[in-house]
């Protein structure tokens, strides 16, 4: 039998005014809470809410995590294998 491949994570890359708010992260727990957040999304990509706007362009999406206090905006590439975060908010 043929062993099962687990379901691919899409690629996180990040925006420069993201990855400026990622270098300016500086305690160990907001470090920690930001990469469970991106996890999640690198897993299911569509778990973040809609952010209703303009459709001619990629769908932005939020996703919240109350309990380690995170917000992300992204969006996902056509093919769904990339994850861009434009904005992290800890």
């Amino acid at each position: 039998m043929a062993p099962q491949r687990g379901l691919r994570r899409a690629r996180i890359a990040f925006s420069d005014s993201a990855a400026k708010q990622l270098e300016n992260i500086t305690s160990e727990a907001e470090i920690h809470a930001v990469d469970r957040a991106l996890v999640v999304v690198s897993v299911d990509p569509d778990v973040g809410e809609p952010i209703s706007g303009d459709r001619a362009g990629p769908q932005l999406r939020q996703y919240a995590d109350e309990v380690e206090r995170v917000r992300l905006l992204y969006f996902v590439t056509a093919l769904r294998t990339v994850v861009v975060v434009a904005y992290i908010e800890v």
